[in-house]
Formats: structure tokens, sequence, C-alpha cells
């Protein structure tokens, strides 16, 4: 694979000691190889970073590429209407070219904008085209098909029976785990209790512990979904998933917005962790979840933009910057400062996709997943003594990723997306949402 030297930067770790170091990073086929002040060796690329900041590559743990194609198409709804109403219809119409380039469009914009590992949620069919743009990408991911064997409102192009759900799922892992030497694993993702049986859902527990993945589900976003899980299951959804034996350190719930107690102490016992989406959590209207009490409590807390038709943006400079902001309301001024957030979109996330030996961090040995920052621009500036996590998180946006590379692989280069044919897929995605909308004439 080669290595790539990159001179002069200003190297933003987030390693345990919590480093900012001015010099230069070596990257010898997948791997970080050397940081030091001065690294002079011959290398097949270097990169002047000059007056630039070298990042870990965000890691965004919530993400539904299946819906990209679907922005701008259920604003301004509630969760239950956004599904019934919009997502699920949508969805049910998708077909293997449609999810394949709603998937290069999501991809697209996370590599631009610094997001480097994805936990990704598709849809009942065409998981396969899923993959297969995550492969051609270059990005980092987790990803499953959405098992969906229940619910009377279910579009029937989503209805599954358990068994099939379950050996479609498992095909998919047996081909998919692993994939591009681990760059690609696979997480087992039951939708929500709502759309779940009970089967299927103890099916899923004892599967991700005979194949050691992650399963990937949402919980207790909306105080609807709790009361509809409630009166079928009798219990609150945290609540249930450990009667059901599903909560241990395998589980990675999105949202968590409505949390009793009770569930927030099973959650810490059973080393469950959260991804927190304030974008979308935001837009639905579902509430803001308790992070900084969770946090308080050790949990391990990611973050996750979603979906692009309940956020509209999948750029985790938003994101991040919502996270510090929304929580200042109730909490105060001090708290969710810059270097905490920064820490959940990189070691956070990690650690939530169980990658913390890998990931997360700038230091040797561990893969070779950056990004460069050129902050050098009106909305960046004075830079004299300002914190670094500061103007990462509070001023920074897309426009100052410069650079990005995944497993050693330079897949953004002078703000381009090497990997991903920009005008193929801009168009492509047109003329796919167009069909979608033909077979569902009714959603606007």
């Amino acid at each position: 694979m080669g290595t790539i030297l990159i001179k002069g930067a200003q190297i933003v770790t987030m390693n345990p000691n919590e480093e900012v170091l001015e010099g230069d990073l070596l990257i010898e086929d997948n791997r970080i190889k050397e940081i030091a002040a001065s690294i002079e060796v011959a290398a097949d690329q270097i990169i002047d970073a000059q007056g630039k900041a070298l990042l870990p590559g965000f890691i965004q743990t919530h993400i539904h590429l299946c819906q990209t194609l679907f922005r701008g198409r259920a604003d301004d709804l509630e969760l239950m209407d956004w599904l019934r109403k919009r997502i699920w219809p949508l969805e049910a119409a998708h077909d293997e070219e449609s999810v394949y380039y709603s998937a290069l469009l999501g991809l697209g914009e996370l590599i631009a904008s610094g997001t480097t590992t994805i936990l990704d949620m598709e849809t009942v069919h065409h998981t396969e085209s899923a993959f297969q743009a995550i492969a051609q990408s270059g990005i980092r991911a987790l990803s499953g098909k959405v098992m969906m064997d229940h619910g009377d409102e279910v579009p029937l192009p989503l209805q599954e029976t358990t068994a099939d759900s379950v050996q479609q799922s498992v095909a998919l892992l047996e081909k998919w785990n692993g994939f591009g030497g681990g760059r690609i694993q696979y997480a087992f993702c039951p939708r929500f209790v709502v759309s779940c049986t009970e089967e299927l859902l103890t099916e899923v527990r004892d599967l991700s512990a005979q194949y050691n993945v992650k399963v990937h589900t949402h919980a207790s976003e909306n105080q609807g979904e709790i009361e509809l899980v409630e009166n079928e299951r009798g219990m609150r959804n945290v609540v249930y998933l450990d009667h059901i034996g599903l909560a241990n350190q395998r589980l990675i719930l999105a949202h968590c917005v409505w949390l009793s107690e009770e569930e927030k102490e099973i959650i810490r016992k059973r080393d469950v962790k959260v991804t927190h989406c304030p974008g979308s959590n935001m837009k639905l209207s579902s509430g803001i979840a308790d992070i900084p009490d969770l946090l308080n409590r050790q949990v391990h807390v990611g973050i996750g933009a979603d979906g692009a038709p309940c956020n509209n943006n999948l750029d985790m400079f938003q994101e991040m910057r919502y996270t510090a902001l929304i929580h200042k309301v109730e909490h105060g001024p001090t708290v969710m400062d810059a270097r905490t957030v920064l820490l959940m979109a990189t070691m956070g996330g990690a650690e939530v996709l169980g990658l913390a030996k890998e990931i997360g961090s700038l230091e040797v040995g561990k893969k070779a997943d950056l990004v460069l920052l050129d902050l050098n621009d009106f909305h960046t500036y004075p830079s004299h003594e300002v914190d670094i996590y500061s103007r990462v998180v509070y001023s920074a946006t897309r426009s100052n990723v410069e650079t990005v590379i995944i497993d050693g692989q330079i897949v953004l280069e002078n703000r381009m997306v090497k990997t991903i044919d920009r005008g193929i897929v801009l168009r492509e995605a047109d003329q796919s949402i167009a069909r979608l909308l033909k077979r569902n004439k009714h959603i606007s």
C-alpha cells in the first residue's frame, strides 16, 4: 500500500494524555508508523500540512444510508407519522439500484465532511447494494439489513417472516463481515421493539453472541413509541430488552431520549452503548437525551447524524455543535465542553463500536484513519492561543476538510472525493428518487 508522510501539522491526537503536538506523522500501509517532531524518510507521498490540523477521522454511530435519497421528503413530522407516512413507503419502493445510489450519495457527503467510520442501518431488502457502495467508497463501516417481522401498519414489501429475516441477515454477515481486511463488519439491525417479535429479538441475541457482532437498534426515541412498547410488552424499551437478555456489551441503542432511572442503570450495568443524534431528535421534536447524565455514569456515548430525511445533513461538524450547545440550556454553560464533544466524535465512537484499539486516536500502531483540516479562513480566525478543540467544535465546518485518509488510503484529496464519481451519483440519485415516487404516487 505504500507510505504517506504528513509534514508540519498540528496533531490533535485524542490519545489518553490528550496530547496536541506540532510535527509529522508517517503512515505505512494502513497503520500509523511514527509520530514525531520531525520525520525524515523517503515516502511514496508527502503532504505539506503546515498551518493545518490533523485529527482522527470522525466516527458516526448511527446512520441510514438507504434513506439519503429521501432528503427533503419527510420534513416537519413526528417520529411515528414520519415512519408510517413517508419513510416506510419510500423504503418499500427501493430497488437494488436506488439503494446503491442512495448509499453512495450519503457516503460522498460523509467522507467530504470528515467522517471515516459509520454504524449504518439499511432497509429490509437490497442491503447487498449498500455493502457494494460501502466497499467502493473506502469508508470503514459496520452495517446490516434492517429486521422487521411485526407491525400492522408496515407496508407489505417491508413485512418479512422471522425465519427469512434471520436467514438473510446471516447470509449477509457470512459474506461481508470482515470484508476489506476487516474494514467492513456486520451488525444485526432489528429496527426497534415496535416492529420486531420477541422470537426475532431473542434469535438476534443468540446470533450476536455466536458470531460476536454488534446489535444496532433504536430505543426510547419518542414517547409515543414507548407507549406502544409498554402496551404490547408490558414494560419500557430498555427494561424489556434487558428482560429478554439483549441488553449487553454488544448492544448499541440509538437515541435514548426518554430513559427512566431504571433504564439508565441497566445501560450502565450491562455496558450497553448509546448513540446521540441531536439534529434528528430536534427536527422530529423527539426531545433531548440526557447525555451529560449518561456520561457521568461512565456510559459509552457516540454521535450520529441519523438519516438525511430526519436531519437533512450527515455532517459531523453540525452534530458536534448541536451536542455542545443544546445541553447547556438545561445544565449550564460549562457542560459538554468542546474537548468532551470532540472526544465523543472520535474515541467515544470507537468505544461504542468496539474498535478503540484500532481507531479513534492518532497513536502509533493504530489504523490510519485521519482528517486534515485547513483552518486558515475567516470563520476560524484568530488562531493565536485559541484552544484547538474550540476551533474544531465551535468554529470549523465541512468546508475546512481538505484531506481524508481511511485505512491508509487517501479517499479525499484537495476537497475532492476520489472513490465516488460525484456527477454520476448526483444524476442517478435524482433518477432513482423519481422512480421511487412514481411507485408511490401518494407521496409528495
